[in-house]
């Protein structure tokens, strides 16, 4: 038994061999929103969050998009609140911070770069490495930057039961509004 959830786990591993940012996102955002708002990592999982969608625009070419994110991530991605998560956290603010810098600098021109969470807890560290090798994924591994199934996922998802479900909240809310 460990102190690190499954999904972080997964996060961290997504993160870090297959470079699906929008995977990362989907798996922390159903544990975020399982722990609910009195999670004391909250704004943790939501900084790590953005930060993953971050990714995901940038390598897309949406600069504005990452900047914009990572202007979100940054508050939440402090020090007090991912050094528990295992994460060294003032390193983190770093590379963050610099990732932000040339994207304000550089703009659409700003080469997207894999970007590596630094990673302070061994123990933390291992049960990733650990967890990689298990599906026979390597650690560290650079973007596949022609995967178009990878790049453009958001795209290519199945979104019929997110529309479903908008649909039947809008139906709701007209009956609830013509009942009034």
């Amino acid at each position: 038994m460990n102190d690190y959830a499954d999904a972080y786990i997964n996060y961290l591993v997504e993160f870090h061999t297959t470079r699906d940012y929008f995977e990362c996102h989907e798996l922390l955002e159903e544990h975020w929103k399982k722990q609910g708002r009195d999670d004391p990592h909250a704004a943790a999982w939501v900084g790590l969050i953005q930060l993953a969608v971050a990714q995901y625009h940038h390598r897309r070419g949406n600069a504005a998009g990452a900047r914009k994110l990572l202007l979100q991530a940054i508050p939440r991605l402090r020090p007090e609140g991912t050094n528990p998560l295992g994460l060294h956290g003032e390193r983190l603010e770093r590379i963050v911070r610099a990732v932000l810098a040339r994207l304000e600098a550089e703009g659409d021109h700003a080469p997207y770069a894999d970007m590596e969470l630094p990673i302070a807890s061994p123990e933390l560290e291992s049960l990733c490495r650990q967890r990689a090798a298990e599906l026979g994924l390597e650690w560290g591994r650079p973007s596949p930057m022609d995967d178009r199934q990878l790049i453009e996922r958001h795209k290519l998802r199945d979104r019929s039961d997110v529309i479903l479900a908008r649909a039947e909240a809008a139906a709701r809310r007209g009956a609830k509004r013509a009942s009034d």
